[in-house]
């Protein structure tokens, strides 16, 4: 029986096997899932996808901040006459199953008039009658049947209804200008003499004026800012030239046919904007809904329980919370500011701040620090400082998290703009010259041409689809990027450090070795039977292992909190816990964590705790030591020095017991001979990723959690990242190949530019095929490349 799997979700049913309605459920959560869906004509939910349930988290007063109508006012998205809207995240969507008993929540409460899942974001919008169901308990509702929302501080302070779709409007602005001049043009490129063309010729041209003004008013106007703020800063990026081209287009066609000296080239200028503003747009869609920028605030709560003087409970806001007030610290709550432990046993799990794995036991009167996460019971607390003083947040506000990293980088793109641009205006003008010494008349329209042919439309495009296919690719693979500049700064990576704890190893699993004397299966079973009624993490991985089935009754059992505990049957005792509990000399303590026991008050041995690297890690370090230097910085101790040792070179940095400052400082001087790639997970890898030159943090739930980052990589992926590094670096290649055939359309047009025969026809033809180009070989080269992730 202990074997079966659960009907709801799948899972192994264990020790908290439960059997009702003839079906196995492996916690009374899934079984109350179950109940609620065929009480409620929901049972077709097992048909859609079976074993698709998700094991609900029992929530107690963790959601009473939600009666504060304060709170609920920014939360929702719209509130009038008895109707609400809020749109909550659901990280535990994963299958279609989801999809449906998200959508089908009016059937599980009347109040919910409507339910709308977004899939790729993993939220879920729900409108509901107030009336009936206030916002704890549609929440409540959703934990009930395993869907908890999300909701973080970051969550609460986001300013909504600020969506910027101004690159939509631009794009479709110029697209529907482009289409209509081109039409337009039609008659012109096929030299129609028939009395319409003469005599609606005129009407065409300012047509096509009148569909061009918008463009480079409205939607090229980035480019013209870019180029100006480019050079007040005395810098020649390659929107100068975008600029230049742009504008010359605009007003050699204008000229053209205000003198009706031709129909100019408005079909090239529309097409080019329209062009430049798809790429960007392409570009843009690919990570949109990722969050690189998370950091103290999506992992605190929005409100905390005050204990007034009284001794009553009140929900007040995170940001009212003043020094020497009184809070409670509930079961799996992140602990929001610096305290004081007043009453409760804290187990207080620091990996967040320190990378420590292991927890850490607090007495009262002793300090906790902002971040911990507390693991068993309810703490009261009072406040030393307050949230914007802790440490944490002090952590923070370091001022490497302010800095643009790519601001600071040139990209491929800037630099050849640069020389492309001086290139041009050079030739411009020797050409000028020339033409002004043997044929004035032609001066002005050779430096007009040569400016029109040589805007360099097609390097422009050529990073932004390049690089904004390698984001698609790479996203498909789970390696989700912040933009495409990020690409550029890993493709210079010379030097590689990860982080150990939750990074190198995973937090799915660990390996128990067991050293000392063999128990006796009277002992085996006293030992599963004392580990039985602890609640502490180690006890319980112990306990899951042990094969025994023998389960005894204690006489007495006794836990010391950070100590041990002891348990007894007649006159035998065991003990399990720490070296000194046991009576094990200090002095032979090991440096990996670990367990002794003792039987009798006769230590026996001791289960000693290893961490569990991921598969492949080996392989990763080879892959990436034939490439660039790589290290390791762990808060952890050093007990896994040797087994890291044997993974990388004899002269690999690996360094242990490293505070989040220490990372941070680490990087900071690596930097100064390298450009380095920093991987982690914590927010105590938070100050290291944001200095390093590319940060990646790697996590089991990309939507749950990401610090401050260039990128998010699924933990199941990484044994990739060498191969993801190697594409960067041909991502690169071909930008470069798109800037050589580029410049093979340039140096063909100049000839005609410059020899004074640059006819519309010609400008026609080349700049839209130089583009069109350009986009298709940038797509198949990056699609055949993505192929070696496969």
């Amino acid at each position: 029986m202990a074997n079966a799997a659960c009907y709801h979700c799948g899972d192994q049913c264990g020790k908290y096997h439960v059997r009702f309605d003839e079906r196995d459920f492996c916690c009374n959560g899934c079984k109350t899932v179950y109940e609620i869906f065929t009480s409620n004509g929901l049972s077709t939910f097992y048909d859609i996808e079976a074993r698709a349930g998700t094991t609900p988290n029992e929530v107690r007063k963790k959601y009473d901040f939600l009666d504060n109508q304060e709170i609920v006012d920014k939360l929702v998205e719209f509130n009038e006459e008895g109707m609400q809207v809020v749109n909550l995240s659901i990280p535990t969507i994963h299958c279609s199953s989801c999809i449906w008993v998200l959508e089908n929540l009016g059937r599980l409460h009347s109040g919910i008039t409507s339910s709308q899942v977004d899939f790729p974001k993993k939220t879920v919008r729900v409108g509901y009658k107030t009336e009936e169901i206030s916002l704890k308990a549609l929440v409540l509702l959703l934990g009930s049947i395993g869907y908890e929302p999300y909701i973080s501080l970051e969550a609460y302070n986001k300013e909504k209804g600020k969506v910027d779709r101004s690159l939509i409007y631009k794009l479709g602005v110029a697209g529907f200008a482009f289409g209509n001049v081109m039409l337009l043009s039609f008659p012109e490129y096929f030299e129609v003499e028939e009395f319409w063309l003469d005599q609606y010729k005129p009407v065409f041209r300012w047509l096509m004026f009148a569909f061009s003004v918008p463009v480079v008013l409205y939607a090229g106007r980035d480019y013209f800012l870019s180029a100006y703020k480019g050079l007040r800063s005395r810098l020649l990026n390659i929107d100068v030239p975008i600029a230049l081209g742009i504008l010359t287009l605009f007003l050699r066609s204008t000229t053209d046919i205000i003198f009706d000296l031709g129909s100019g080239f408005f079909d090239s200028l529309t097409g080019l904007v329209f062009f430049l503003l798809l790429g960007k747009f392409f570009q843009q869609k690919t990570y949109a809904y990722l969050s690189f920028e998370r950091d103290y605030k999506s992992y605190f709560p929005i409100a905390v329980t005050k204990l007034n003087e009284k001794g009553e409970e009140e929900s007040i806001q995170i940001y009212k919370v003043e020094v020497g007030d009184r809070i409670l610290i509930r079961n799996q709550e992140i602990i929001p500011v610096d305290c004081r432990l007043l009453k409760g046993n804290a187990e207080i799990d620091y990996s967040f701040v320190t990378g420590e794995s292991q927890a850490v036991f607090k007495e009262p009167g002793e300090k906790l620090f902002a971040g911990g996460k507390q693991l068993s019971g309810v703490l009261e607390v009072e406040v030393l400082k307050s949230v914007s003083q802790s440490y944490l947040t002090q952590l923070w506000g370091n001022s490497v998290f302010t800095k643009d990293k790519a601001g600071n980088f040139q990209t491929l793109t800037d630099s050849i703009g640069k020389r492309f641009t001086f290139a041009v205006l050079t030739i411009a003008v020797i050409a000028t010259v020339f033409w002004l010494f043997n044929e004035p008349s032609m001066a002005l329209n050779v430096f007009t041409a040569v400016l029109i042919i040589a805007c360099p439309c097609a390097i422009a495009l050529a990073a932004p689809f390049t690089l904004g296919n390698m984001l698609r690719i790479f996203g498909k693979h789970k390696f989700y990027l912040k933009n495409t500049n990020a690409i550029e700064r890993l493709s210079k990576i010379n030097m590689a450090i990860f982080d150990k704890t939750g990074t190198l190893t995973t937090t799915q699993k660990e390996t128990i070795l067991y050293e000392g004397m063999e128990l006796s299966e009277e002992e085996t079973a006293l030992l599963k039977t004392t580990l039985r009624a602890s609640n502490h993490p180690l006890s319980r991985s112990l306990y899951d292992i042990l094969k025994s089935n023998a389960i005894m009754t204690l006489d007495e059992f006794q836990e010391h909190t950070g100590k041990g505990i002891e348990g007894r049957v007649k006159d035998h005792s065991m003990k399990v816990g720490s070296a000194a509990y046991v009576g094990k000399h200090k002095s032979m303590l090991p440096s990996n964590t670990a367990v002794y026991i003792s039987s009798d008050e006769n230590v026996k041995g001791r289960f000693v705790f290893k961490n569990a690297y991921r598969e492949g890690v080996d392989k990763i370090f080879e892959a990436m030591g034939r490439q660039m230097e790589v290290g390791v910085l762990s808060g952890d101790n050093d007990g896994e020095r040797k087994q890291l040792q044997q993974m990388l070179s004899k002269d690999a940095n690996i360094l242990f017991n490293q505070k989040p400052e220490d990372k941070l400082n680490h990087i900071k001087r690596m930097q100064e001979s390298h450009n380095v790639l920093m991987v982690g997970d914590g927010l105590n890898d938070a100050g290291a990723l944001a200095q390093s030159d590319v940060g990646i943090a790697v996590s089991e739930n990309i939507n749950v959690f990401s610090p401050a980052c260039d990128a998010i990589l699924d933990a199941s992926k990484l044994t990739l990242l060498p191969k993801f590094i190697k594409l960067s670096r041909k991502s690169m290649q071909i930008i470069k190949l798109s800037f050589l055939l580029s410049l093979c359309y340039n140096v063909v047009g100049l000839y005609f530019a410059v020899t004074g025969q640059l006819l519309p026809v010609v400008a026609a033809i080349l700049m839209p095929l130089s583009s069109i180009s350009i986009v298709v070989f940038a797509t198949l080269c990056t699609n055949l490349i993505g192929k070696e992730l496969k």
